[in-house]
């Protein structure tokens, strides 16, 4: 067992939270990595729906696991019901973001549910905890998926613990236990993982995705606007999206008002998109996608994370104490 205050505070064995991908992180992985001591989070995602929502919570909530769900703010706005689906699911958590989260706060906070957001800043946390809202998701450039490309993980998340006094969870690059490690000896509550869990048999990431999420490294990925401008997704215009480089992004990525006027590429990624071609459709990764080699379940990454973690504090921990005060140093633990 690893704990923070927060995580004991929610009775969970282990640090962990599966980050809510959008048609990656359904209900199965949810209960896995609930299962498994962390807590899982079930990811709306652009194409969200109320009936997606219901689906996969009921696969957690029928085990009796506590679990979370994700939503985006801007596809909340244009269909409040995704957000009444959500609390009638009774997760314990709610993580909203990609938009005005004010508006819901009271919300979800008089259903007795706890509220998360993504934030990319010290002024966006200051924000954040001003709003009411119970824990931060300080979310580094190095993460998949979209977010913001301007600070990197612990360059943040050392700035975040300084302004707030509210549970931070660290997200971007985190891609083993030495990274949960790290994160949790600078100060964070927990962890928000995502490209860690492409390849469980759990997730819904599709078959023929995995060779290239194996053989990817670190280097192997770009910050774009490519796939939303070429789909015409609704996505505020900051955020971009970290995904493995192919044809498509590296044809287009800054050529994107070029791209919305290109009738043909716009037809090709929806065709490669609905044939699973990822020589042209993205996958969603982050910086840590080198560290991935194999597929492993679930319940065995929040436990060898989790573990290790626990292990290498643990050593810090006895190194500090034993070494002559004058020369003491290193994170130490309690």
């Amino acid at each position: 067992m690893l704990a923070t205050p927060w995580s004991s505070s929610l009775n969970l064995r282990s640090p962990i939270l599966n980050a809510p991908m959008g048609g990656i992180a359904g209900g199965r992985l949810a209960a896995a990595v609930s299962g498994a001591g962390g807590l899982g989070m079930i990811g709306a995602g652009t194409a969200g729906s109320v009936e997606l929502i219901e689906r996969e919570s009921a696969i957690p909530r029928g085990t009796g696991l506590l679990f979370g769900i994700g939503l985006l703010g801007w596809a909340v706005d244009r269909d409040p019901a995704l957000l009444d689906a959500a609390i009638d699911a009774s997760p314990i958590l709610i993580s909203l973001g990609f938009g005005d989260i004010e508006p819901s706060v009271k919300r979800v906070h008089d259903a007795g549910i706890f509220l998360a957001t993504q934030i990319y800043d010290a002024e966006g946390a200051r924000n954040a905890q001003a709003m009411g809202v119970d824990v931060i998701v300080a979310r580094g450039g190095e993460g998949g998926g979209h977010g913001l490309n301007n600070v990197a993980t612990l360059p943040l998340l050392q700035a975040v613990l300084e302004e707030v006094e509210i549970p931070v969870l660290a997200a971007g690059g985190i891609g083993s236990a030495r990274g949960l490690a790290a994160v949790l000896a600078a100060g964070a509550s927990g962890a928000w993982i995502g490209t860690a869990f492409l390849l469980c048999p759990e997730a819904l990431t599709p078959a023929a995705a995995h060779s290239r999420i194996i053989h990817a490294n670190e280097t192997d990925t770009v910050y774009t606007r490519s796939i939303d401008a070429a789909m015409g997704f609704p996505w505020p215009t900051q955020f971009g999206e970290r995904v493995l480089r192919n044809r498509f992004t590296e044809q287009w990525s800054g050529d994107e008002e070029s791209l919305i006027e290109d009738v043909r590429a716009r037809t090709a990624l929806s065709r490669a998109r609905d044939e699973g071609d990822f020589d042209l459709a993205e996958i969603d990764a982050g910086q840590g996608v080198g560290l991935l080699s194999s597929t492993r379940s679930a319940e065995e990454i929040v436990h060898s994370f989790t573990n290790g973690a626990a292990d290498l504090l643990g050593r810090w921990a006895a190194t500090s104490t034993t070494r002559p005060e004058k020369d003491a140093g290193g994170p130490a633990t309690t």
